[in-house]
């Protein structure tokens, strides 16, 4: 009788009114004790309600109805699909929402819908990749910051694929400690493609410069990038690079000469099909005619495969506390050593790549130090 009054009454009530009864109606659904046939009416009554033409009303029913499991469901999913203001607190918390009526929602919702998603205190892995594969950027970046999600790896990547181009995305990307080496350096290189569009660096300089910088750019936040990789990382990485065709003579010659050799040995791996810890040994106390032999193994050209050998070896002695030196003082003795080879006719180097390459990484060691020594003295 009370729910038969409250209809007639609705309908000649005003906005504030008819929404503050339906908050009360459909709170008293939620933690009343009604008998069935009340609860049909009142069910009744707030059916009738999703089509008052005030989203303040459907609004009020929302609220209530977010956080509880006892909602009607047919109710649940028609505030859902409402407006955005009124399927706000339905999307953000509703426990009767299953995935797949989350993942309907937020392939066909606004940008908004999908931030209320992505930052659900739950996300299961399947509704993450769904969010990964269509959402917009604000959505993923939210996503990837709600600690109460579950992201798989493929998920991740899908995300730098699609939207990697978006400074933004990156950002968020790059911050989250899950993202895999691999993925980092594609996102490395879709920074510098983006720094060789951009219209300041199109007016400053020729295409044939802004791709050589981009190269050598590229270059180093890889080495980086290989210096705050884990050691059970490097062979992911190893794999990426070759397959975007990056394990170059020049780039493993550049590794050896910053010191990079757990990952130098990761990359022997790969490509000579030794056993890791073969490759280790050697690398660690070989001769130098069994290190030749596993640079063969890998081809490695001879020349390059020389100057590596004479860097393993000085490596091999600042580990064993027996020798002082850095990058600077390395290539410079690769370089003297290519140098004494060359003139011997025990080496040859074809257009002095390799010299110009050495000579290249010796300039930039000594500008780095000179500038770590400059900030030194600075901060004194």
């Amino acid at each position: 009788m009370i729910v038969e009054h409250f209809i007639r009454w609705v309908a000649t009530a005003r906005v504030a009114e008819r929404a503050a009864a339906a908050n009360a109606l459909a709170r008293a659904y939620i933690v009343s004790d009604m008998d069935f046939e009340d609860r049909c009416a009142a069910e009744a009554a707030l059916t009738m309600l999703l089509d008052d033409p005030s989203p303040k009303v459907r609004l009020a029913m929302a609220e209530p109805f977010s956080l509880s499991a006892r909602a009607p469901q047919q109710i649940v999913a028609a505030l859902a699909a409402d407006q955005p203001e009124v399927a706000a607190p339905i999307l953000a918390l509703s426990p009767l929402l299953a995935d797949h009526d989350l993942i309907e929602h937020m392939a066909a919702g606004e940008d908004d819908a999908q931030v209320l998603i992505a930052t659900r205190a739950r996300v299961s892995m399947g509704l993450s990749a769904a969010i990964a594969e269509v959402a917009c950027v604000p959505a993923c970046a939210a996503l990837l910051g709600n600690s109460g999600a579950d992201i798989a790896t493929i998920s991740l990547r899908r995300m730098a694929e699609r939207l990697g181009h978006e400074a933004d995305m990156r950002e968020a990307l790059i911050a989250d400690r899950r993202l895999p080496c691999d993925i980092r350096h594609m996102l490395l290189h879709k920074v510098g493609e983006a720094l060789r569009q951009s219209p300041l660096v199109r007016a400053l300089m020729s295409q044939s410069r802004a791709d050589r910088m981009l190269r050598e750019a590229c270059m180093k936040a890889s080495l980086t990038l290989i210096e705050h990789t884990g050691v059970d990382e490097h062979a992911a990485l190893v794999e990426h690079l070759r397959l975007r065709g990056e394990l170059t003579t020049g780039f493993l010659v550049r590794v050896v000469a910053h010191g990079r050799i757990d990952f130098f040995g990761a990359v022997l791996v790969a490509l000579s099909g030794l056993e890791q810890s073969r490759v280790r040994a050697l690398l660690a106390s070989g001769r130098d005619v069994a290190l030749t032999a596993l640079f063969r193994s890998a081809r490695i050209p001879q020349a390059a495969g020389r100057v590596i050998l004479r860097a393993l070896l000085i490596w091999r002695d600042v580990a064993n506390g027996r020798r002082v030196a850095g990058t600077q003082e390395v290539t410079f003795l690769m370089l003297r050593d290519l140098d004494e080879a060359v003139r011997a006719g025990a080496a040859t180097d074809e257009k002095g790549e390799l010299s110009a390459l050495l000579k290249v990484i010796h300039l930039e060691a000594l500008r780095d130090n000179a500038r770590g020594h400059a900030l030194a003295i600075q901060a004194a």
